[in-house]
């Protein structure tokens, strides 16, 4: 019997457009959809007006609900992989069904499209022959420790963050490295995206002043 494929389908981090038509052709022609968060989902798929069945799949789920998707993919079906936004398995949920689908010999596809790592590097302006990413910083335990890493770190480190930690980590950088140069995209893709280049008392300064812009994820580059 024929397996299915798993489709692991890029979604849009912010501006609805930037959705590929091949991603939107694979999201209405699989059997199953899952979803990270099946409302955030719902509301793309209603967009689109893809009507395509959808099972919630995110970072914590129970070994069962990998077991059912395998089970599906196994029977022929096939099943689109997609986070709340962005690619699937980058810093997001994805690579514990990835790892399933291949040691069960199930054909796994990549539909790229948009990434916020992606996207800060395209116009940062640095040489990103090198880097380091390092996805999101530890909320209490081992924080210190990977900040100590992106301060020790020779390459450019790229890592994401959530606007409740975004001043106090900034703070505990600075205090390891104060002569690190930041590159800082916030709300990337969107109505009120902003790039800011500086040094990290600089970024800081900016963003206390302006208190009401510290929302959405942050993407940033240590330099």
């Amino acid at each position: 019997m024929n397996t299915g494929t798993l489709y692991v389908v890029a979604t849009p981090i912010g501006n609805l457009e930037d959705i590929t038509l091949r991603a939107l052709r694979i999201l209405k022609e699989v059997n199953l959809i899952a979803c990270e968060d099946t409302r955030v989902a719902r509301k793309l798929l209603n967009h689109f007006e893809i009507g395509t069945p959808t099972i919630s799949y995110f970072q914590h789920s129970k070994v069962s609900k990998t077991d059912r998707i395998i089970r599906e993919l196994l029977a022929g079906k096939n099943v689109a992989l997609v986070t709340d936004a962005g690619t699937p398995g980058i810093s997001d949920p994805g690579n514990v069904l990835v790892a399933e689908a291949a040691e069960n010999e199930i054909k796994v596809e990549p539909i790229p499209g948009p990434s916020a790592l992606a996207a800060l590097l395209s116009v940062s302006g640095i040489n990103a022959q090198k880097f380091v990413f390092m996805a999101f910083p530890p909320h209490k335990k081992g924080r210190r420790k990977f900040f100590q890493e992106v301060a020790e770190t020779k390459y450019p480190v790229v890592y994401y963050e959530s606007p409740h930690r975004f001043i106090k980590n900034l703070e505990l950088l600075a205090e390891m490295s104060p002569d690190k140069r930041l590159i800082v995209g916030r709300e990337l893709t969107k109505m009120f995206e902003e790039v800011l280049r500086g040094s990290i008392a600089e970024i800081l300064e900016y963003f206390k002043t302006n208190e009401e812009k510290i929302k959405g994820e942050f993407v940033i580059i240590a330099l």
